[in-house]
């Protein structure tokens, strides 16, 4: 007898649909992502079916996919669609008034995130849906007001208030054209209490990070956040303005940054620390009937290996200019073009980032630096004694994204040991970037120089460390594709 594939397999122990009650809908906050490191989590420690389906038993069900029809054709690899939605009713008043989160909630997804299982189970491709795109949902029937409405155009974060998980995914099933296989929707206590029960998790930022919306104020540096303070971080787009987009981009290097963690602690091969926290990941999780232990097992022996390096990040990239809706309010517009490429790569199970080899990987990754290298000139002289090192010091910058500031010359005196880099004390942004590209150079301070900064090569120059921007400017169009051990702290 020839054995059941295992789509048929699957089919054959998903639930029939049926009509009935519904359950009414419940107030969630935006998580942004800890529920897609909660089915990382779940589908890599390969503790066994037995406990996988304990936890999965703790889960809410959602039938998300209820008379959808004309959906587009499924592609290589496994689609999730992830929702924080934003409610505020399971907080205590104490954690609402130290983590800024007074204010009355909406009915709406707060963040948005398709996330794409490779079919070899050897990537995770994470693609951000800004929450203010414009959407075309539609005819459906509102939930709120039971009546039937025409097709019509929304922010996409609104499909929610008007039709619940369904109308959310075949909105997005319709502006991507990506077959959704399960969805996923997570609250606001979920996020805190995951984190602190992986012990916390380690962020890294150029610059001093302050929001007074939220309460976020992070030094520059190294920072441990516990549950709240990571709450703050995800939540805040009133640092600069960049708004969504930089918001965005943090959610994705603080996922970036969890996931190390879980896979790094032992928390994965440990089942009775797994048990502990994947009950407190799914305590308020939804997800939609067809997600079972079944599938969770089945993942999990393909994904033992899985790490940072293993995922990829992205934000659609956006046309210029927006779109305003009839009754008002603002929207950002994806790039149609581009959009389409990189939907397209996800159906055809491609990475859209650069994957380092196994080679590149002993390297160490690229710093991230405030300002990016192509904003900043660098005039440089030779002064190791060595002849050409200083035109090749000038060719690795060049070929970094520095932008060359005159011919390479010779400095005068004695040989240098060490290499200085001298720069005015206006432009201590920039010379941070330089600093970091070139590890161990003295840094010199030259008033009146003005914004070219100056770079005598010495005997101990022996290449440049790569470095590359935090973030793209704000409104920046393009496609800023990163993997997770580019986003973690070195």
């Amino acid at each position: 007898m020839t054995a059941p594939s295992r789509s048929a397999r699957t089919a054959a122990r998903r639930p029939a649909r049926r009509p009935g009650r519904r359950r009414p809908p419940r107030k969630r906050w935006g998580l942004r992502i800890a529920a897609t490191v909660s089915v990382l989590l779940m589908t890599t420690s390969g503790v066994g079916h037995a406990m996988v389906s304990g936890v999965e038993s703790g889960i809410d069900r959602v039938d998300a996919f209820q008379g959808m029809q004309n959906r587009p054709g499924g592609g290589e690899g496994l689609n999730f669609l992830v929702v924080g939605t934003d409610g505020r009713d399971k907080i205590t008043k104490e954690e609402k008034e130290k983590y800024h989160l007074g204010g009355a909630p909406c009915h709406c997804t707060d963040t948005v995130m398709l996330v794409h299982l490779s079919a070899g189970r050897d990537r995770a491709s994470v693609v951000s849906l800004p929450r203010d795109s414009y959407a075309e949902v539609p005819a459906h029937r509102d939930a709120a007001t039971g009546r039937q409405r025409p097709r019509h155009a929304i922010k996409l974060n609104a499909a929610y208030a008007e039709g619940g998980p369904n109308l959310t995914v075949r909105t997005v099933e319709h502006m991507t054209g990506v077959h959704i296989d399960h969805y996923l929707e997570v609250d606001f206590t979920t996020f805190m209490r995951s984190v602190d029960a992986v012990g916390g998790v380690e962020i890294c930022t150029v610059r001093p990070l302050k929001d007074s919306y939220t309460g976020l104020n992070l030094p520059a540096g190294k920072a441990q956040l516990n549950g709240g303070q990571a709450l703050q971080y995800v939540r805040s787009r009133h640092i600069d303005g960049s708004a969504d987009l930089g918001r965005m981009q943090r959610q994705q290097r603080f996922l970036a940054s969890l996931i190390h963690k879980v896979t790094s602690s032992g928390v994965l091969m440990n089942p009775v620390r797994f048990k502990e926290v994947a009950d407190t990941m799914l305590a308020s999780v939804r997800a939609d009937a067809g997600f079972d232990a079944d599938d969770m097992v089945d993942l999990g022996q393909a994904m033992r290996g899985f790490s940072p390096s293993s995922s990829e990040f992205v934000s659609v990239p956006l046309a210029k200019d927006g779109v305003r809706l009839p009754g008002g309010g603002s929207t950002v517009r994806w790039d149609p073009a581009r959009s389409r490429q990189l939907f397209q790569a996800v159906q055809d199970d491609r990475p859209f980032a650069v994957h380092r080899s196994k080679s590149a990987a002993k390297r160490p990754p690229a710093t991230v630096v405030d300002v990016p290298p192509n904003q900043i000139r660098v005039h440089v002289d030779n002064g190791s004694g060595q002849h050409g090192l200083g035109r090749s010091a000038a060719k690795a910058l060049h070929g970094a994204g520095f932008v060359a500031a005159g011919v390479p010359g010779t400095a005068p005196g004695d040989p240098l040991a060490r290499t200085v880099i001298s720069y005015d004390p206006r432009w201590d942004r920039s010379v941070r970037t330089l600093a970091a590209a070139l590890p161990g150079a003295e840094l010199r301070q030259a008033a009146r120089q003005g914004p070219v900064l100056k770079v005598t090569v010495g005997a101990d120059y022996k290449g440049l460390h790569p470095v590359r921007a935090e973030e793209p400017p704000a409104g920046s169009p393009g496609l800023a594709a990163i993997t997770g051990d580019e986003a973690v702290c070195p």
